[in-house]
């Protein structure tokens, strides 16, 4: 029997993606993907969009998003959420306070890029440029596209080099343990994102998993771009201790001359579908212990 394969990791114009909710399924119907998830950056809009459009190509759409989060020196450590409420009211105004902010932020940075511009006797790129690129909320892979286009730098990586990493504003992060709250109380499910990104010190990722999981963690990426197969398989056996669910993506957002495809992350990365029967179990088990009567 053929496998079934699945991109629980993708990015949009909702976030800092480059195709709309409706062209990234676009893709994974190309690629043949069963399901996906669409885990914009703090924000799910294009949820509704996506799950429209995967049911007209037959392709199953889990809600998602990716919380930008922090949990003492840990920073910028991000956490999946699946399966929640994503028309819960209290969800839907945390993250619109949280997007006025990165909306702010990303304005700021545009002004300080104009600025070094300005110093170097250049002309300052068009924050409305910018804004119609993202179609969407503005993230800082737009902002180095501008700079692309008005023959400032060859690349994404010069474009970070030399202005966005020098202009860069702070973000503001959801704690962790609130993160995992926020998520919780709209039915869903936490995920550690790319956990060699957070750090690759397999002791240290250890006892952030083992704090992570006292907090309400329910699964790690094990799939993801950082991972070899010998980390993955590290990482799966890390969940397996803690009875955590696996998860895995590509984490698409769509540059232009990426090696990650939807559907296909760094190396080949492939999915089985088994991940989003792990996630629908502990969906469900969620779910029945929060029906059980409150016996205190």
């Amino acid at each position: 029997m053929e496998t079934a394969y699945i991109d629980l990791h993708l990015h949009s114009t909702c976030s800092d993606g480059y195709l709309s909710p409706e062209e990234v399924v676009g893709l994974a119907q190309k690629a043949g993907v069963r399901a996906i998830a669409l885990a914009d950056h703090d924000n799910i809009d294009g949820i509704s969009r996506a799950i429209a459009a995967g049911n007209a190509v037959g392709i199953e759409v889990i809600p998602a998003v990716e919380l930008s989060s922090q949990w003492f020196y840990y920073t910028d450590m991000h956490l999946l959420g699946y399966g929640f409420d994503y028309q819960d009211p209290y969800l839907i105004r945390a993250l619109a306070e949280f997007q006025e902010f990165r909306a702010t932020r990303n304005r700021q940075i545009v002004e300080k890029v104009n600025l070094k511009l300005l110093d170097e006797k250049q002309q300052p790129i068009d924050p409305e440029a910018v804004r119609q690129l993202a179609g969407g909320t503005i993230g800082r892979p737009h902002i180095a596209l501008a700079l692309r286009q008005a023959g400032y730098v060859s690349n994404n990586d010069e474009a970070f080099t030399r202005y966005l990493v020098p202009c860069n504003v702070s973000k503001r992060y959801f704690p962790a343990d609130e993160a995992i709250k926020l998520i919780h109380g709209s039915g869903g499910i936490v995920v550690l994102a790319h956990p060699p990104y957070v750090t690759r010190d397999r002791h240290k990722l250890e006892r952030l998993v083992a704090e992570l999981v006292g907090l309400g963690l329910d699964g790690i990426e094990a799939y993801n771009n950082g991972s070899g197969l010998e980390d993955t398989d590290w990482l799966i056996k890390l969940a397996r201790r803690h009875k955590l669910v696996v998860t895995g993506g590509s984490d698409y957002h769509g540059d232009s001359g990426s090696m990650i495809k939807v559907g296909k992350g760094v190396r080949g990365i492939r999915v089985p579908y088994d991940c989003v029967e792990e996630i629908k179990a502990a969906l469900q088990k969620q779910h029945l212990h929060s029906t059980l009567p409150n016996r205190n």
